[in-house]
């Protein structure tokens, strides 16, 4: 059995290995892996491998955070539901889904993205900067794929017909999602994972996340309207029939359905804003937003529920089981351990090493079970080298989900912005995609660099 125990760490390590590997391939649906993975590791590693198995399951199932009152109303998240499965990660992101289908549904991304181009009087290069900055904004409070799923649909829309390529304005409008999302806790997943397990509020992340990407943001706009913004402007001397163009209020199918939509996500992020004064949890807020709309759509609440991305629950659900077995068996800790010791417990080498690594790595792979799996190992080295905590949250929030964009299937709005393009006869290969990308990735990655360092280790903010 004691043979069986010291062999438990090794299993953990190669079930982890085998499930990034196969998300890689992608060749089987990324929800079934962590299932699959997740399920080999309560059978395997905890079942017949641990000592205290049955404690390390019921730790990891964490189900007992349901039941806890602070888990629904507290001034923060109750500690229980940092461990295993992180229940408010996965009822935060359910309740934002049917939000925003509810949204879609009432023909709200659709209208804004008309109304934003009659207002700049349909110029190309006017959509262009107006599309970059909204992408952005909307990527704060609402996930990035679908974001760029309407986006980049409507962006194909205008350019056949105002005569201008979409492709530029579709990477553009790919890296301003990657880098709203980072602005806020609901933003992306990596922060909501970041958030729930380590208690940040909305407010923590906006001012802390929010004001490195607000910095890079027009960082961004200028580097993207060097790059494109000639091209644009040369489309503009086309003539063009702006008759052909649908009027935004056409987008709108039901006016009270539309009404409703926008006051839902106008509570949802004022609940989020003030969940830290307020007591209510991120769960809490996801379940109540969730319901707001399901009663709000009456006769149309199974056909948004239908709609709901029930696999990337999944998906989250089996991950979380998967990392808890590295967590169980002392991996992390070990990794850890030997963050400290490469950079012998200088503060500057360890955000370094993590801003860089979880960059270049999320560049490659999903980024949601990197961050996942760096979260109890920064944890670590913060209680190991006495490195402030948030500060190492921040610099792992940015690495995360600024590196995703400089690739192509670095993060999902990616992939979905990219096949939105070639669907509709716009290829976009890793060499055009990369030559935009890439330069911005790293000029954004050095930036934040330099401002992590300077606010949190020179002035110790």
């Amino acid at each position: 059995m004691d043979m069986l125990n010291a062999l438990a760490p090794m299993a953990a390590v190669l079930i982890f290995l085998l499930m990034f590997i196969l998300i890689i391939l992608d060749r089987w649906p990324h929800h079934r892996v962590t299932l699959c993975c997740g399920l080999a590791t309560l059978l395997l590693v905890f079942g017949v491998m641990m000592d205290d198995g049955g404690e390390a399951i019921i730790r990891t199932l964490n189900l007992r955070s349901l039941v806890h009152p602070e888990f629904w109303i507290a001034s923060k998240e109750s500690a229980e539901s940092a461990a295993g499965i992180n229940w408010s990660t996965i009822l935060f992101i359910a309740g934002m889904m049917v939000m925003v289908e509810g949204m879609a549904d009432a023909g709200f991304f659709q209208w804004l993205c008309l109304r934003l181009a009659k207002w700049v009087k349909y110029m190309a290069s006017k959509i262009f900067l107006v599309f970059m900055f909204i992408s952005a904004i909307l990527a704060m409070f609402i996930d990035s794929i679908t974001v760029i799923l309407f986006l980049a649909a409507v962006t194909v829309e205008l350019g056949k017909t105002l005569k201008f390529n979409p492709v530029p304005v579709i990477l553009a409008e790919i890296f301003c999602a990657n880098l709203g999302g980072s602005a806020t806790m609901c933003g992306d997943p990596p922060n909501i994972i970041i958030g729930t397990s380590l208690h940040l509020t909305f407010a923590d992340f906006l001012l802390n996340t929010g004001l490195i990407a607000l910095i890079c943001l027009f960082v961004t706009i200028i580097y993207f309207w060097l790059c494109f913004g000639k091209e644009l402007k040369e489309a503009e001397k086309q003539e063009i029939d702006l008759n052909s163009l649908p009027e935004p209020s056409t987008v709108i199918k039901n006016k009270t359905s539309f009404g409703a939509s926008v006051a839902i996500f106008f509570l949802a992020v004022v609940m989020l804003i003030t969940h830290a004064q307020t007591g209510l949890t991120v769960a809490f807020i996801g379940v109540f937003i969730a319901l707001l709309t399901l009663l709000c759509a009456g006769r149309k609440a199974p056909e948004l529920l239908k709609k709901v991305d029930i696999n990337t629950l999944l998906f989250f659900i089996g991950l979380f089981v998967v990392v808890s077995g590295l967590e169980e068996t002392g991996v992390l800790e070990v990794i850890a351990h030997f963050i400290g010791d490469v950079s012998g417990g200088n503060i500057v080498l360890v955000i370094v090493i993590i801003l860089w690594v979880s960059a270049i790595a999320s560049a490659f792979v999903d980024n949601i079970p990197f961050s996942a799996t760096m979260i109890p190992i920064i944890q670590t080295l913060s209680a190991t080298q006495g490195i402030p905590i948030h500060t190492l949250a921040w610099t792992l929030s940015i690495g995360t989900d600024i590196g995703g964009s400089a690739t192509p299937i670095g993060a999902s709005a990616n992939v979905v912005g990219t096949a939105v393009a070639i669907k509709n006869g716009y290829p976009v290969g890793w060499g055009k995609y990369c030559k935009a990308c890439v330069p911005a990735t790293i000029i954004v990655l050095l930036l934040s660099t330099a401002i992590i360092l300077l606010r949190y280790v020179v002035l110790g903010g």
